[in-house]
């Protein structure tokens, strides 16, 4: 009988989460879907400005090209998604850390909650330099190489594909402190040993920067070398955090309440 009820409060348990984590994802999922909506009237004017720094690149009088039938259509609509994703980041953040806060206990508490917005900070300060300052050396570099002979014109379709890919890039890129702060955190690797294989960082920078950026030195150094620079500060800010969050020595920890209970 005791092993009925158990099972009994397990399924129940189970259900109450599955229950929880759908209304949190159809909170998360309304956020972007109303943001779309609102922004949805000025597509045309955000891909504008996604296009502004290649427009800027361009010869004089020079414009992009749409060479599908939907595409003038499609592809600023995708653009429009996307930064209605980033609008709403915040608010599907706080539906996330809603969900797992109530089964965590106030360490775990001081771990997570800064990496989850340390490192979305540091994603949008990644796409942010890709879109401020890389774009604007790199796209002049590159069309300055393009013969008389030759009416540039990109697509819109391969541009998005572009940026999309500089973005999530240069995102990644300046996600590495927090990478270095979780591998000491958890123990995976030791801090010293991270320190010892700095050649092999820089020349894996080096090597990452050449695959996922136009075949040139600039784009790949404006890649690389953040990257390394990067590193050291993650290494740098590794045993502070340590120190942080560290266990206490109590032999009881409460779990910490649900965010929404908190606000109640």
């Amino acid at each position: 009988m005791a092993e009925e009820q158990n099972t009994s409060g397990s399924e129940d348990t189970f259900i109450s989460h599955l229950i929880e984590l759908r209304s949190r994802v159809v909170k998360a999922s309304a956020a972007v879907i109303i943001v779309f909506l609102c922004l949805m009237p000025w597509a045309a004017h955000i891909f504008d400005l996604l296009a502004n720094p290649m427009i800027h690149a361009l010869p004089a009088g020079s414009k992009m090209i749409a060479t599908g039938v939907i595409t003038p259509f499609l592809i600023p609509v995708k653009v429009t998604m996307l930064v209605a994703v980033l609008v709403a980041l915040p608010w599907v953040l706080y539906q996330l850390w809603a969900f797992v806060a109530p089964g965590l206990y106030a360490h775990e508490k001081k771990l997570i909650a800064p990496l989850v917005i340390s490192s979305s900070m540091l994603f949008i300060a990644g796409v942010a330099f890709c879109y401020f300052f890389v774009f604007g050396v790199v796209f002049p570099f590159i069309n300055n190489f393009a013969p008389k002979s030759v009416s540039v014109a990109p697509d819109i379709d391969s541009y998005v594909d572009f940026v999309l890919t500089m973005f999530f890039a240069f995102g990644v890129t300046f996600e590495v402190p927090v990478i270095v702060i979780v591998l000491v955190r958890m123990g995976i690797v030791p801090l010293e040993k991270l320190k010892q294989i700095r050649p092999y960082v820089v020349v894996g920078a080096f090597v990452i920067a050449a695959v996922v950026t136009p075949p040139d030195i600039m784009s790949q150094l404006l890649l690389a070398v953040p990257l390394v620079l990067l590193y050291e500060v993650g290494l740098f800010i590794a045993p502070i955090f340590v120190r942080a969050t560290r266990v206490p020595d109590a032999p009881e920890e409460e779990p910490v309440e649900s965010v929404d209970e908190g606000i109640r």
